[in-house]
């Protein structure tokens, strides 16, 4: 799926040493997979350490214990192979047993971008639970993805989203009271951006604000030229309120 729509950012992120600059691309690849429920018993844990341990609110994303989940979960490498072929499929070779992978979950999420943290990354997210009727939305392009088992999404982390009823077109906690199983439960993996076939997938171009990379110390989004961030309710670009270190 594609918006040709420019947004005019810019991820920059530290490479090594140094610090360099990239265009973030509107570009969400998008499939369905045909993967196994996970165990009940395994699910059951899930909702439990969401309740207990992490306390899950209304828009968190939060990790699980990927390691402790294998244990009782048989069915984890027909997960891992679906997406290994998928990725495969897109020209991505052996990317992703070659990336780190976490096991997440959320209760919605917020508008937010991942650049200042996972700049040099994009995201490779599966989703294991059921639909409950909640979509990843993109709101600069305009794109939503219904989430259910077996949906898998590849995108740019410096591209604004959010986890949003299906019906709504903004974030709201009262969405998300504590007697609704809205809970999403998600295996992610961080993409090097500057693996050639990759940034070829996604339409990256590198080093694009090169004079501007040598003056920042800290990863950040840059938004028509300033430091930028998104709205956490509607997704709309908010005005710089923090210096170039």
């Amino acid at each position: 799926m594609h918006a040709p729509a420019p947004q005019h950012a810019t991820a920059f992120y530290r490479a090594g040493e140094r610090m360099r600059s990239r265009s973030v691309s509107d570009t969400v690849l998008v499939g369905l997979l045909d993967v196994p429920a996970p165990p009940p018993r395994l699910a059951t844990d899930w909702t439990r350490d969401m309740a207990q341990q992490l306390a899950l609110a209304p828009g968190d994303v939060e990790a699980l214990a990927l390691a402790r989940a294998r244990l009782r979960w048989p069915d984890y490498r027909l997960c891992m192979q679906a997406v290994a072929d998928w990725t495969h499929a897109l020209g991505l070779a052996d990317l992703l047993a070659q990336s780190d992978v976490a096991l997440m979950a959320c209760r919605g999420a917020r508008y937010h971008h991942d650049a200042a943290q996972y700049g040099g990354a994009a995201f490779c997210n599966l989703f294991l639970s059921e639909d409950r009727a909640l979509d990843l939305h993109f709101p600069l392009t305009g794109q939503r993805i219904e989430l259910r088992r077996g949906a898998v999404v590849l995108f740019d982390t410096g591209q604004p989203h959010a986890v949003i009823p299906r019906h709504r077109s903004s974030f709201d906690e009262a969405d998300f009271p504590p007697d609704l199983d809205c809970a999403q439960v998600f295996l992610t993996w961080e993409l090097p951006i500057e693996t050639p076939a990759l940034a070829h997938a996604l339409g990256i171009a590198f080093d694009t604000a090169s004079a501007t990379a040598l003056q920042i110390k800290e990863p950040q989004l840059w938004h028509q030229g300033a430091p930028g961030d998104v709205c956490p309710h509607s997704g709309r670009w908010l005005a710089a309120t923090r210096p170039l270190d």
